[in-house]
């Protein structure tokens, strides 16, 4: 749990430095860090408490007054849900391809917001 801990501080730091990318206009800082996210993820998948520590950072990353992702997500099945996330990312990783960083970055932050 504790090793669970760590990966989950260093997933926050590393989400913390592409908000801070991104708010400079560093697209493409910002996505490669976003990428090092996806790629923790992808080895050890956070889950239960630690995923709903996640998901709390992301809310309060992403502040917004009126949350339509947000009610959107209450209203679709996990499935649908998974299948936005996967769209968004494959759209954002076309958009890297093309070198729109900008585009890709903002792609990868909209999938976050239906974890």
């Amino acid at each position: 749990m504790k090793d669970n801990n760590l990966i989950l501080e260093k997933i926050i730091k590393l989400s913390l430095e592409s908000e801070k990318k991104y708010r400079e206009g560093d697209y493409k800082g910002a996505v490669e860090e976003k990428r090092k996210i996806k790629l923790i993820l992808n080895e050890i998948p956070l889950e239960g408490e630690l995923l709903e520590k996640y998901k709390k950072h992301l809310l309060l990353l992403y502040p917004s007054k009126f949350d339509l992702i947000y009610d959107h997500k209450l209203k679709i099945d996990n499935t649908k849900r998974l299948s936005i996330i996967q769209l968004l990312e494959k759209k954002s990783e076309a958009k890297y391809n093309k070198g729109d960083y900008k585009g890709a970055i903002k792609a990868l932050r909209r999938s976050e917001k239906y974890i």
